[in-house]
């Protein structure tokens, strides 16, 4: 899955972003995914949902005579037409503290003290962040859990009717795995095509095994904060990777830009959108991402004027990485991953194989993205497990003869990207 991610809040009214749609289609993303579209409650927050079956005024035309629903099935059509896919959040952990359903459902919700809970997270520090904006579901423990199981699937029903077809499920470790795993048999007894990705960041590897055994398509991973040395990416990576395929992003709508957090360093933007584009089975690219965009997106200020004067275009580069994504087996599963002893610390040696085939790919990355870093190997071919021939696919500047001993000079944060090359009837269906 290559997926860019349209923030609505940023994209503005639904006719408006079909030059966004046109632009993801483009670099050569399948999907594209949503946040919240629902009017938000009285914070303004997009994930603080107070109607789940309405739409956020600000994504509407001003005056138009056209239902709400109406346009964004129009928006809908005109992805399809580019051969797009359309993911959207579903937040069934909390609500807004002021939707209608924490009188008409009272027994829905936790409580503490007799009054109405609200979700929370414990910071690096143990600071307890308390979102009082938010009323919190119980799943778990509901007098009334089937009708909340009957009411979010009601809710996924309309959400398809409109044309979406895949779910990011918001802090998914969060509900119980068994209310995921009737909630997804259900729908997709009814939708077969349709998809469900869990978000699983900031729980243990066992959380997220036992949360994606529910029947989730995928989980996101780590990716973005790897230092590419440390081990516990990889660990993380073999735990989980044969429950459920990953998802990688070099940023979110819940992170600081890139951009402005390496200090406007473009090699920084293209190396973490290579590395985690190839890592794993799955990609995730946030709006503005391609445009080198500083501003960090906020689920309530966000607004179309905050569209920034582009200070880079990545769009070129992003789209020939997803070109490599898309052509190479290897680049489309969580396969094997092993990384190799490098003559330099600062250069990543990652070999990767298929599980499905006979492909295999080495990745031989410039940690550094504000040096050049030299590279040298007596014979390539003894770190792969795979007979010749071995193909530079590399999104710039790749060779079409590798030498031996090889030699290259790594600019900062650029990587090579090494193929084999199987015959075709060598590769499982």
């Amino acid at each position: 899955m290559k997926i860019y991610n349209l923030f609505p809040l940023l994209a503005g009214p639904l006719p408006q972003w079909t030059p966004h749609l046109e632009r993801a289609a483009a670099m050569g993303f399948e999907w594209v995914f949503v946040n919240p579209i629902q009017p938000p409650g009285q914070s303004g927050s997009i994930y603080s949902i107070r109607d789940y079956f309405g739409v956020n005024p600000a994504l509407l035309t001003p005056g138009s005579r056209k239902r709400p629903e109406t346009q964004v099935k129009e928006m809908v059509k005109v992805a399809e037409k580019l051969g797009l896919r359309l993911m959207i959040d579903l937040v069934i952990n909390h609500c807004a503290v002021d939707s209608p359903l924490t009188t008409q459902h009272p027994d829905w919700f936790k409580r503490e003290g007799g009054r109405i809970a609200h979700p929370f997270c414990l910071e690096e520090d143990g600071t307890k962040v308390v979102w009082e904006d938010l009323a919190q579901f119980d799943h778990r423990h509901s007098p009334d859990a089937q009708g909340l199981l009957d009411y979010v699937g009601t809710v996924v029903e309309h959400l398809i009717g409109l044309g979406f077809t895949g779910f990011r499920c918001d802090a998914a470790y969060q509900i119980p795995t068994d209310f995921w795993r009737r909630l997804i048999q259900d729908i997709k007894q009814r939708h077969p095509g349709t998809l469900f990705v869990a978000e699983t960041l900031g729980c243990s590897p066992d959380q997220t095994r036992q949360t994606a055994s529910a029947g989730f398509d995928a989980i996101f991973n780590s990716a973005k904060w790897w230092d590419f040395s440390s081990p516990w990416l990889l660990e993380q990576y073999e735990l989980t990777r044969q429950i459920a395929p990953s998802i990688g992003f070099p940023e979110s709508h819940d992170t600081e830009r890139l951009f402005a957090e390496s200090g406007q360093n473009v090699a920084a933007l293209k190396q973490r959108y290579l590395f985690t584009a190839l890592f794993s089975t799955g990609v995730m690219l946030p709006m503005g991402y391609e445009f080198g965009f500083q501003r960090r997106l906020h689920v309530v200020k966000t607004r179309p004027e905050d569209w920034e004067t582009p200070a880079v275009d990545l769009t070129a580069f992003i789209t020939r990485v997803n070109r490599i994504k898309a052509s190479h087996p290897v680049f489309g599963e969580d396969g094997l991953l092993q990384r190799l002893e490098s003559p330099n610390p600062a250069i990543l040696l990652l070999w990767q194989a298929s599980t499905r085939g006979r492909s295999q790919a080495l990745l031989v990355l410039n940690k550094d993205p504000w040096h050049h870093q030299h590279f040298h190997c007596e014979d390539l071919y003894r770190l792969v497990q795979a007979p010749p021939p071995l193909r530079d696919v590399s999104p710039e500047w790749a060779m079409d003869y590798l030498p031996t001993p090889f030699d290259f000079d790594l600019h900062p944060g650029m990587a090579r990207v090494f193929v084999t090359s199987p015959s075709p009837t060598a590769e499982k269906p």
